[in-house]
């Protein structure tokens, strides 16, 4: 995401330290303390501005959300957007996708949200695409069995090449769409995904189920000295 870079952007931020977790390695294992009672966590990898990020987060007071934004410029507005309205629920990290272990225990996620990731088109930046079989180890890690990535992109060819990579990862997916919104909106919408709503162009959509990868079984050597010679 590019965006126009703010003099006031460092002030900002300060302003929202209340949602802004600066350290989020210590939260490892223990995220759901920052809301005690909380149904379920959720990570939305991407937040951007922040639109469906606090709307989810408002429709679900018992659900704990922790929202990922790399570009500071779009993380201060989804901050301002929480704070402004009173959200106290939804807490702001700045961190790399590929880094997610690091910041989550295993099995401590319930859900992640993946909205209109960048595409990288161009095949020899496939590892970079965040449905590549690397990150979807990493989702598996963190995620607890059974539990779901929800998946949304208006790119149609990113969605068709990352359900090949699903169901070579063996991943089960459910709810697939090539036109989530034909007959109506679905759901919370992005603000990118209310641009293309308003563009008429469809919006792909599916739901993985997630469960640790199984470990490789171990080959049984054959009975007897086969290595000996005779």
């Amino acid at each position: 995401m590019r965006m126009r870079k703010r003099n006031n952007l460092e002030p900002r931020m300060e302003a929202c330290s209340s949602v802004w977790i600066r350290d989020p390695e210590a939260h490892q294992g223990k995220w759901l303390e920052l809301l005690p009672g909380a149904k379920e966590l959720r990570v939305e990898i991407g937040c951007g501005k922040g639109k469906f990020t606090v709307e989810t987060a408002a429709a679900e007071p018992d659900v704990l959300l922790i929202a990922v934004e790399k570009v500071k410029e779009a993380l201060v507005l989804a901050m301002e957007k929480a704070i402004s309205m009173g959200l106290r629920n939804v807490y702001f990290i700045s961190m790399d996708a590929a880094e997610i272990e690091t910041f989550f225990a295993p099995g401590e996620i319930d859900r992640i949200y993946l909205n209109f990731c960048d595409p990288w088109p161009r095949s020899k930046n496939a590892k970079r695409r965040l449905t590549y079989h690397t990150f979807l180890d990493k989702y598996r890690v963190v995620v607890k069995p059974g539990g779901e990535l929800h998946f949304k992109t208006d790119n149609e060819k990113l969605f068709q090449w990352s359900l090949e990579e699903f169901a070579a990862c063996g991943i089960e997916v459910k709810n697939v769409t090539d036109d989530l919104h034909k007959d109506g909106p679905v759901g919370i919408m992005t603000g990118y995904e209310e641009k293309f709503y308003a563009l008429g162009t469809p919006i792909h959509r599916c739901e993985l189920i997630l469960y640790p990868r199984e470990a490789p079984q171990e080959t049984e050597e054959p009975h007897g000295n086969t290595n000996s010679a005779d």
